[in-house]
């Protein structure tokens, strides 16, 4: 806060050498030494003008936790393609003059960021640092340390026994190849109706070749037209992206923006457009040149009635994309709709949570106790991280019986006092800490389910857990309950009672019965009583635990999208080609009404064949589909099993789709006057 502004901001704390390692453009200060001292500040250029307005921020003061902190350097505002968040750096210093810097070796809460010399070969600094930690706990292993380079953060984040084994990747390979998908999709319809109309195009083929054109200038006019075709489709394309960006920004929870500026996204932009066009091209291209001139002008030119031919293929093709995209969906619905109803072992509702932040760390006990008095509390915890995420995890915890080379990772979670009530987490043996009660219980620990099969006690209250030289005593074991993704198992988990300087979160259990509202009022009330400084923010649990399906939502989301989009595109094909089909055996069907052929009989003479290919596309993207949502449910822990019924709704979608699409045109030349359609010339 200034003298008359108090404003909540994120911030980051980091050493003197922060601004020399990473490139953020400082407008004002030295980087040399902006972070040199204990109460120095640099702010970036949207804290200042927050702040300070228009004024130069250099050198004002800005207050901080009741202390002093001076400007000492502004930085451009962060780029939107940094993984940084902050709009404020406070140096290291400060946390070590309070005490808040934490010299444990297994702590693994802080980012160490390395810059190698150049030449320096990575793997060999990897296999140096390896077991650094080992070496200074006493020769406990308690992790390993390696390095990841920080442009592959944001796409390679996810890991296991220190292998990079996915992460946002995966989607970005997902959504590429159902996009390429979409777009031969689309290419099929223009080869499907360019070949269907080769009739219409056979004679120019014959009088060309008389002519004296050769078969490869026919290609070059063929692919020529088509690549014309996709350019103008690139066209209204750029303008139908631009016109739909904010609406999928706000699909997608981003802020998107296409690159105009960038010559190398225009180049990659134009060069797709080419491919699609030379793809689109390339069969009707090669089919139509091959026809023989004496033929075609003989009138002895026919079209192939195989039952086997390329367009069929194509069409079984384009619906086989469709309706693996239908399946994906659907089983990507299913397993959101499954963790959903997942058990989530504690109770997410009425549980508020506030940060500990500025007099609150000396004022807690009168902030406790005025909560529980206003009679808006039933309970109230201080723990180390909200009931949503975990900020900690080891595997340098020791027990009698535990294997060498076990390298379980145990998440750690810290509270003071009544975890259990405040929660309403389900204890199943033993009881709660209480240090008025059980003085002693400074060093008691719970352990969930899961750190009890791991550690592979059969009696485990009053078991032994020893960690950085201190020996903890089991006073309860909780049931099991959901802390980090619902999608995945549950990991093991101790809960220590207190450690002065690990406590970040204040839980408060809201009375049943109160009003939400008038409650949130009185919490605000006392909040900016004791901490007058901060401006009161607070946090629903069951808020943050459905944000935990927002990714898997927003993936089902676009499957969604994407699989109508692809079934409209293969649809409009089919439209096309019905209607084709149906100005093609126009007389055949005028003799048939005459005969006495009901609408019924023609329409189902005319739909037969098409879906005939769509139950051959079904099944053939049955068994594809299957294998590929069985191998990306292999990144859930807690998953669906794959039903049959997924493929028959499947089949059952695609079917009456392409009936309606198809029987438009088929009852449409059924009902037709037969006199007309028999009277027709060609």
């Amino acid at each position: 806060r200034t003298d008359d502004k108090k404003v909540s901001s994120s911030a980051l704390i980091a050493d003197s050498t922060f601004l020399k390692m990473f490139s953020f453009p400082m407008i004002k200060g030295n980087i040399n030494s902006a972070l040199n001292s204990t109460y120095s500040l640099v702010i970036t250029e949207k804290m200042a003008t927050k702040m300070f307005g228009n004024a130069d921020a250099l050198n004002k003061v800005i207050t901080i936790d009741s202390n002093n902190f001076t400007v000492t350097g502004v930085l451009k505002n962060l780029p939107s393609n940094t993984r940084f968040d902050f709009e404020m750096i406070l140096p290291w210093s400060y946390m070590t003059k309070t005490g808040q810097d934490d010299h444990n070796w297994g702590n693994n809460s802080v980012n160490t960021y390395v810059q190698l010399q150049a030449g320096t070969d990575p793997m060999r600094v990897d296999r140096e640092i390896q077991n650094v930690t080992k070496k200074h706990s006493g020769g406990v292993e308690q992790q390993e340390i390696f390095l990841h380079h920080i442009s592959n953060w944001h796409l390679y984040s996810r890991f296991e026994n220190g292998k990079i084994v996915g992460g946002r990747i995966e989607l970005v390979v997902m959504f590429g190849l159902i996009a390429c998908f979409i777009l031969l999709i689309a290419c099929i319809n223009f080869m499907n109706l360019s070949t269907a109309r080769s009739e219409k195009r056979a004679k120019e083929v014959g009088v060309r070749k008389v002519s004296g054109a050769v078969k490869s200038q026919l290609i070059g006019q063929f692919l020529g037209e088509s690549v014309l075709t996709a350019c103008i489709a690139g066209i209204f394309a750029a303008l139908i992206l631009m016109l739909c960006l904010p609406s999928f920004n706000l699909l997608v929870a981003k802020q998107l923006v296409l690159p105009v500026g960038n010559i190398y996204f225009w180049l990659i932009a134009v060069a797709f457009v080419l491919v699609a066009g030379l793809i689109a091209g390339s069969y009707p291209a090669f089919f139509l040149s091959s026809y023989k001139a004496s033929s075609v002008l003989k009138g002895s030119f026919k079209k192939s009635h195989a039952v086997i031919n390329p367009r069929k293929i194509l069409v079984v093709l384009q619906f086989t994309f469709a309706i693996i995209l239908v399946i994906s969906t659907i089983i990507v619905t299913q397993q959101i709709k499954h963790a959903q109803k997942r058990e989530a072992g504690f109770e997410k509702g009425q549980l508020v949570y506030v940060w500990l932040s500025g007099e609150l760390y000396d004022r807690y006990p009168m902030v406790k106790s005025e909560l529980l008095r206003s009679g808006i509390a039933a309970s109230v915890t201080k723990t180390n991280a909200p009931m949503s995420a975990s900020f900690s995890n080891t595997w340098g915890y020791q027990w009698a019986g535990k294997a060498p080379n076990d390298k379980t990772v145990i998440n750690t979670f810290v509270q003071d006092e009544g975890l259990v009530t405040t929660a309403g987490l389900k204890l199943l043996m033993g009881r709660d800490m209480d240090l008025k009660q059980y003085p002693t219980d400074s060093t008691a620990i719970l352990l969930n389910e899961s750190a009890v099969r791991v550690m592979g006690f059969k009696d485990p209250i009053g078991q032994i857990v020893r960690d950085q030289d201190v020996n903890y005593r089991v006073v309860g074991v909780i049931k099991d309950f959901v802390l980090e993704s619902p999608f995945a198992q549950i990991a093991p988990m101790v809960i220590h009672g207190a450690h002065s300087n690990w406590f970040n979160i204040i839980n408060i259990k809201l009375a049943p019965g109160y009003d939400v509202a008038k409650a949130i009022d009185v919490m605000g009330k006392i909040y900016s009583k004791y901490n007058p400084e901060y401006p009161f923010e607070y946090h629903f649990v069951d808020d943050d635990y459905k944000r935990k399906f927002d990714e898997t939502q927003q993936l089902g989301t676009l499957t969604t999208v994407f699989a109508g989009l692809t079934i409209f595109i293969s649809c409009l094909g089919l439209f096309g080609l019905a209607a084709y089909m149906a100005q093609n055996r126009i007389k055949e069907i005028g003799v048939r009404k005459v005969l006495g052929a009901s609408v019924f009989n023609i329409t189902t003479l005319l739909s037969k064949d098409f879906l005939l290919l769509v139950m051959i596309s079904l099944l053939i993207a049955s068994p594809v589909a299957w294998f590929v949502m069985n191998a990306w449910l292999q990144d859930f822990t807690y998953r669906i099993n794959i039903e049959w019924w997924v493929f028959a709704l499947a089949g059952l979608i695609s079917v009456l789709i392409a009936l309606l699409t198809v029987s438009y045109q088929a009852i449409r030349a059924a009902v037709a006057n037969p006199a007309k359609s028999l009277y027709l010339r060609e």
